[in-house]
């Protein structure tokens, strides 16, 4: 098998389970946070969890942030158990704010295409 098929079905994977983990948590405020995308290193030993901007504060994005990287190996052991790993990547939680840059973009865009139709 390819290396990036193997790597691809892993991010797959922990985009499954990752919410599934965080919602065993105690902490009502984290969760119900939405995982958008995993990405992991080329030998799997690290991943990035990449997670939803839109409900959140700044503030309340520092403290998901804090909780999540206290409770990560609580969540890579349940995703360990969950796949009958030997090993899970080590999980680095961050939010992906992206969406929102591209969203400034397409109305920056919107707006020089109406200034330039008149």
């Amino acid at each position: 098998m390819d290396k990036s098929i193997k790597l691809k079905r892993v991010e797959s994977v922990l985009r499954e389970l990752i919410p599934e983990a965080i919602a065993t948590l105690s902490d009502e405020n984290i969760n119900n946070t939405p995982v958008l995308d995993v990405k992991c290193s080329r030998g799997k030993y690290d991943a990035e969890v990449f997670l939803d901007p839109s409900f959140a504060t700044p503030q309340e994005e520092k403290y998901i942030i804090k909780h999540l990287s206290q409770a990560s190996s609580h969540i890579e052991n349940y995703c360990k158990q969950a796949e009958g790993w030997y090993r899970c990547p080590k999980l680095k939680f961050k939010f992906d704010h992206n969406l929102e840059k591209q969203n400034k973009m397409d109305d920056l865009f919107a707006q020089i295409n109406k200034e330039l139709n008149k």
